[in-house]
């Protein structure tokens, strides 16, 4: 797209889906997700942020626009027809902004662990997000925050020490507070799947519900057991199968 080149995984056969993962981290993340919907019938295709393997690291985002624009260039690529979107975290607001400005490109999209509520993450949680990213820390410490900010109880936040990509999450942070909530929030006006982690510091069960009053009849909510911000790793078959299930569903 212009100046940036951007890397995408992609497989299977069928409608297009598109997954985005989470602030600074990688399409690599959603690697047993996107087998099981491949099996399930799709062509599932996950582009690498900027900064991340072969996706151009410049220039930085500009805005939340520039990384919907850039998953735009990638579905128009593949000539697939329209797709489904699958946002994680950070992935869901790039996935509701796209529905929003190019609704000729998406037919439906799927939060996962999705902060929709009006304001940023609190400070908090946005500590813990960058102490769960930073290499120069103790692996304790990196441990404590991301059983705060990303597992359930009992669930193994080991795995999650690597894989990060600190300057891409500064870089979509930066975007993201660059463009107001209210642009995004409605998802344009596809039929959306709203996954709510049993345990989640930032997707909360009361959002759900203010969602479910704003978007009415488009919304689907299904709450994820014993998982929380990292819910693709922590439930990445039980995620797969539904949404498999309601993308069955609304392309009746």
């Amino acid at each position: 797209r212009g100046a940036v080149q951007i890397e995408v995984l992609a497989q299977g056969k069928g409608p297009t889906m598109v997954l985005l993962p989470s602030l600074g981290r990688g399409a690599e993340d959603f690697d047993p997700m996107a087998d099981v919907l491949a099996q399930a019938g799709y062509r599932v295709l996950r582009p690498q942020p900027r900064g991340i393997g072969a996706s151009s690291a410049a220039p930085v985002y500009a805005d939340l626009q520039d990384c919907s624009n850039d998953i735009a260039a990638v579905i128009e690529a593949d000539g697939n027809g329209p797709a489904i979107m699958v946002g994680h975290a950070f992935g869901n607001r790039v996935s509701r902004l796209l529905a929003t400005i190019r609704p000729d490109l998406v037919t439906g999209v799927v939060l996962v662990a999705a902060n929709v509520g009006h304001a940023p993450s609190p400070p908090k949680v946005r500590e813990a997000i960058r102490n769960s990213a930073n290499p120069t820390l103790p692996d304790d410490v990196r441990l404590d925050a991301l059983r705060f900010a990303f597992f359930a109880p009992g669930n193994d936040a080991v795995p999650w020490l690597k894989n990060w990509y600190p300057d891409v999450l500064a870089a979509q942070r930066i975007a993201g507070d660059q463009t107001a909530r209210t642009i995004d929030y409605a998802s344009g006006n596809v039929p959306v799947l709203y996954m709510q982690p049993s345990h989640d510091p930032l997707a909360h069960a009361e959002d759900a519900v203010e969602y479910k009053a704003a978007l009415g009849e488009r919304l689907t909510v299904i709450k994820i057991p014993q998982s929380s911000h990292a819910a693709i790793a922590e439930q990445p078959d039980f995620i797969a199968r539904e949404i498999a299930s309601w993308a069955k569903k609304i392309a009746r």
